[in-house]
């Protein structure tokens, strides 16, 4: 499932940026898939986001091409400030035996236009590997039926894998050891266009593209070569992303209800943990002031993205907020939950569970009653 505020922060990203989408004729041969398909280029396009459609198998005519996977009829044509516009047709025939000649053809199609079809007789990754290459793009997708990588038939997809496990299953013998032999070409060519400066691939299945475009949650496997996740303090230009963060994790019942004032108390004290440049995965906060006479300090408004949960985010954010609350010389961290998952998880990093009554009395003033009764509390002694 899509939902609007996610799809409104990842076109936010997108716009103005470049992505390249990589699909073979047979994947589309239902007109459901078409416009399924069409669909979203079409909010890309309107988004201003520049889009690269490489459709493989197809020896045909670009235009006739164009006109059967049903792409917006007038792509936005753009004036340069140089002048003059690009080229008026936007569909152009790949020559493998003249790459430098095609990307150049590909380039001054997206200087005057947000779309470019390549057409190509071979297979549609090889080709948009070499697009998304050469334009240094934003994304590189790949559309497979076979979906996302699962290390069973009967797995869900991994959701992310960052550029040190990309590694580790290329070494010889390690992605067959895994469940991964049958897509090793495809992780090849994975770390071969993030090793050339693509800023992230994803891969998945055709009829999942908007859900991995456009969700939190994912449909595929996404890739990225930063193998770091970095943990900072939240400025006010992340708040927005923030709050709706917030709000997923309050439907998915991990968070308790805020108001738009009470989740910007929160994030005044936030802190969000960043997967590369563009991806915030995390948030958290760490809540001083009101516990001020007891020197403690409160972790709260805990959630991680779904895609992400499996890199240990939750456990990185906590631990930097401890390691804060110990530089500051507070006495005491502590946390309320009334969910399972979040109780076992505090539970692992080293908090005892005590009675609610020996929190400090400030977090229960307004507090709800009747979700008091069901939260559990939480501390770790940081002194003595």
């Amino acid at each position: 499932m899509v939902l609007a505020g996610e799809k409104d922060f990842y076109l936010a990203e997108f716009r103005q940026r470049t992505l390249v989408l990589a699909i073979e004729r047979t994947a589309l041969q239902r007109v459901a898939a078409r416009r399924r398909f069409a669909a979203v280029t079409r909010e890309l396009v309107e988004n201003r986001t520049r889009v690269v459609v490489v459709l493989g198998g197809d020896a045909g005519d670009p235009a006739d091409a164009r006109s059967w996977l049903q792409l917006p009829e007038k792509a936005r044509a753009r004036r340069s400030p140089l002048g003059g516009r690009g080229p008026r047709q936007d569909a152009v025939g790949w020559d493998s035996a003249a790459e430098e000649p095609g990307l150049s053809r590909v380039w001054q199609v997206l200087r005057g236009r947000d779309l470019c079809l390549v057409v190509t007789p071979g297979q549609a990754r090889g080709v948009a590997g070499l697009v998304a290459r050469g334009l240094r793009a934003l994304k590189l997708v790949l559309l497979d039926e076979q979906g996302g990588l699962r290390e069973a038939p009967s797995a869900s997809p991994l959701s992310y894998l960052d550029g040190s496990r990309l590694e580790v299953l290329l070494k010889a013998g390690e992605a067959e050891f895994q469940g991964l032999g049958a897509r090793r070409g495809d992780l090849e060519v994975i770390g071969q266009m993030l090793d050339a400066g693509v800023g992230s691939v994803n891969l998945c299945k055709p009829g999942d593209l908007a859900q991995e475009l456009f969700s939190y949650q994912g449909a595929g496997t996404f890739f990225s070569r930063d193998d770091h996740l970095a943990i900072g303090r939240l400025s006010i230009d992340d708040f927005s992303e923030v709050e709706r963060l917030l709000a997923r994790g309050q439907a998915e019942g991990l968070l308790k209800p805020r108001t738009a004032t009470e989740a910007g108390e929160l994030l005044l004290d936030g802190y969000g943990a960043w997967i590369g440049e563009h991806h915030l995965a995390g948030v958290g906060a760490l809540r001083r002031g009101l516990y001020a006479p007891e020197q403690a300090a409160e972790i709260a408004g805990l959630y991680a993205i779904t895609r992400f949960k499996g890199e240990g985010i939750g456990k990185k954010l906590v631990r930097r907020m401890i390691q804060d609350a110990r530089d500051d010389q507070l006495q005491f961290v502590f946390s309320v939950t009334s969910a399972e998952r979040a109780a076992s998880f505090f539970c692992k990093e080293g908090f005892l569970e005590v009675a609610p009554e020996s929190l400090p009395a400030a977090k229960w003033h307004g507090y709800p009653p009747e979700r008091r009764q069901r939260i559990r509390a939480f501390r770790m002694a940081l002194s003595g």
